[in-house]
């Protein structure tokens, strides 16, 4: 009975539902996990003899083995999907996973830079190469304004409010918000568009984008990548970073220092406060980590 309906499954996740083959298979294998389970308790059920209480049993299990949270809940996300097609195709009477919980996946604190480590990164960019002045303003203006890569390679002149020292962002949904820019990224900023960009013929279509690539045309996010990738290697930073490790380190630092969570939502453009709540988290992490490291009697 099992077989069957794990095949009837398949044909659904595979024709209706156009899963990838590894996305059908990870599928397959959350509910095998359930029949593993039913088999260890001597428990030979057919799919409409499974109540709410085996699948419980069968999470408890699962957590027993050591997987993390996030294992357990696909796995259980799996088991529910399964058990909600076999009740589609009237295959059983009641859906038994209707009230099955998932532990709730713990989030992963994002890597985040000391100041004197964004400094010591900064301080690898060579300003006597053409690039060097709009690296550096790239990297100063992430940091300064908590910019997603994405807004910072899209940001354009007509959005530089320098001289109010504000700049006009475009997030995600095409949602605009005004952010505080730093004194040092509105230097550096100056610095690339007399020393490089006013000097570059530009690409059509671009004249409007403020950081562009020698052909005068807009960067893309794997060159900011790759370039903050190099500057971590010779500032001999071994954190995992990548370009939104700027935006991390400008919303810690804030919190940090005590900052209004609801100021620093606005900054970062997070539609809900419970994603910038996660930066109170990491403040907390930190501070035990330095009890941890520092305090004797930790």
């Amino acid at each position: 009975m099992w077989e069957s309906s794990l095949n009837r499954f398949t044909i659904h996740l595979k024709i209706e539902r156009s899963l990838s083959p590894n996305t059908i298979e990870a599928y397959v294998r959350d509910v095998k996990t359930l029949t593993q389970y039913l088999t260890a308790m001597n428990r030979p059920l057919a799919p409409q003899e499974v109540t709410l209480k085996d699948l419980q049993g069968c999470a408890e299990w699962v957590a027993s083995l050591g997987m993390t949270g996030t294992s357990q809940a696909r796995i259980i996300s799996g088991i529910k999907a399964f058990f909600r097609f076999l009740l589609t195709q009237q295959l059983i009477p009641a859906d038994p996973s209707q009230l099955l919980e998932a532990p709730k996946a713990r989030r992963k604190l994002p890597d985040f830079l000391s100041f004197e480590e964004i400094e010591q990164l900064m301080a690898q960019i060579d300003l006597s190469k053409p690039e060097g002045h709009r690296n550096k303003a790239i990297i100063e203006t992430m940091y300064s304004c908590g910019l997603r890569v994405s807004e910072a390679i899209s940001l354009k002149i007509s959005q530089l409010y320098l001289d109010e020292g504000f700049i006009r962002v475009t997030g995600k949904g095409d949602k605009e918000r005004l952010v505080p820019i730093g004194s040092s990224a509105i230097k550096y900023i100056g610095l690339y568009n007399d020393n490089t960009r006013r000097h570059m013929t530009i690409k059509k279509g671009h004249e409007d984008i403020l950081f562009l690539n020698r052909r005068g045309a807009q960067l893309s996010r794997v060159m900011i990548f790759l370039l903050i990738k190099e500057l971590a290697v010779k500032a001999q930073i071994t954190k995992s970073i990548s370009p939104h490790t700027f935006r991390h380190s400008f919303a810690t630092h804030l919190v940090e220092g005590g900052a209004d969570l609801v100021a620093v939502q606005e900054m970062l453009g997070h539609e809900s406060i419970t994603t910038t709540e996660i930066y109170t988290h990491l403040n907390r992490e930190y501070l035990r980590d330095m009890l941890q490291q520092y305090h004797p009697g930790f």
